[in-house]
């Protein structure tokens, strides 16, 4: 109370945010399946998308076409959002990420619906991710792979090394 009270000035001067600052969502498009996880998870209903499914060729010949869904719509009204984050934690395909923007403020509550390319824009302001910690166990999948990994190697180098001529069992 003896200190004199300091006025961030807004505008002029940014505010230094802590790391991970929930601001808004992005949308990495390409990670999308539309699996409808994020939408049936939602509790307020904010997250609105429109798909189709495509028929894809078969790979190789003789295979089987198959068919995927294809994003069309994929939009979010930040008027009904409560930033809970139940949407980003349960994406399988690691879609949707916290992007520290907190300036998207609009004069008219319907333009708060932001539409995949606005989601997508924000993406590249997601910061990374922070380091791992050197003294944590490594990932058991990490670890299998390394020990599958090995193992090939290992059975590589037997099969290209010379083998011994072999004897006829009546020489001896």
């Amino acid at each position: 109370m003896t200190k004199r009270s300091h006025t961030a000035q807004y505008p002029e001067v940014q505010p230094v945010l802590p790391p991970r600052t929930r601001g808004v969502i992005g949308l990495f498009e390409e990670n999308c399946t539309v699996c409808m996880l994020c939408a049936r998870e939602c509790p307020d209903w904010c997250i609105y998308i429109d798909s189709h499914k495509e028929t894809v060729p078969a790979a190789a010949p003789g295979g089987r076409e198959r068919s995927r869904n294809v994003l069309d719509r994929f939009a979010i009204d930040f008027s009904l959002c409560m930033y809970c984050g139940i949407c980003i934690e349960v994406c399988p395909f690691d879609a949707l990420f916290w992007s520290p923007e907190f300036e998207y403020a609009e004069t008219d509550i319907r333009e708060l619906t932001h539409e995949r390319d606005k989601l997508r824009d924000w993406m590249w302001t997601v910061p990374a991710p922070p380091a791992l910690d050197e003294r944590a166990e490594e990932p058991k999948e990490l670890a299998a792979a390394r020990k599958a990994a090995e193992k090939a190697e290992a059975a590589a180098q037997a099969a290209a090394a010379p083998r011994p001529p072999a004897t006829p069992e009546g020489d001896a």
